[in-house]
């Protein structure tokens, strides 16, 4: 009994127990502090989220001088300070395409790019598009083959199909879907958005590319 009594004791004292391993850990961590082996505080300056900056962008073909903040989304400074609420609101991290705008003819998502950094660029967004009340062949091709049921995500849907047809006038059906990935829709169009951008294709070859 005495034995037993003697290892259990010895085993108690060589054990730790979770408070004493966080003292340790807290006690080491102080230790590395103190000997300077962890990383420095970064000295780079941080712009404060409230302080504005001022920029121009160029947003189908009109100047644009505005004041904003470093951390705003082209997004948001499109809707909110522009007015331009064609572009929509949809995840705001990359992923459903209802922000989609074209920047240098290049379908991007508005969301992920900051209004600073879209300085010096070319901007079309929905409402660039038309030519006064007339739709754009685009917009025509998605209203004749019922190319959207809510029509949410149907702007960030014409805007990557303008893209694709500015780089590529007459897409095959494999290069429209590989051209639309990036845009979802949640009521399940897709066969009439692929309709609506062969359409698209046609008018604007009738139209002289417009």
């Amino acid at each position: 009994m005495e034995k037993d009594s003697e290892e259990k004791e010895g085993h108690c004292t060589k054990s730790v127990t979770r408070r004493g391993f966080l003292q340790l850990m807290g006690a080491g961590a102080a230790a590395s502090v103190t000997a300077g082996t962890l990383a420095a505080e970064p000295t780079t300056e941080v712009i404060k989220p409230e302080e504005m900056s001022t920029v121009t962008l160029q947003i189908n073909g009109r100047r644009h001088h505005l004041l904003v903040e470093p951390r705003w989304s082209l997004l948001y400074v499109i809707r909110e300070r522009l007015g331009l609420t064609g572009t929509k609101v949809g995840c705001e991290r990359g992923e459903c395409g209802a922000c989609t705008v074209l920047i240098n003819g290049q379908p991007r998502y508005a969301c992920l790019i900051l209004a600073v950094e879209a300085e010096g660029a070319e901007i079309t967004t929905l409402e660039g598009l038309m030519k006064g009340e007339e739709l754009g062949p685009v917009q025509q091709a998605f209203l004749e083959n019922d190319a959207f049921q809510c029509g949410y995500c149907t702007p960030g849907q014409i805007m990557a199909a303008e893209g694709l047809l500015r780089t590529i006038p007459d897409p095959s059906i494999e290069e429209i879907r590989r051209g639309m990935s990036g845009n979802l829709c949640r009521c399940g169009t897709y066969p009439n958005i692929l309709k609506a951008v062969r359409r698209a294709a046609e008018l604007k070859r009738v139209n002289g590319g417009g």
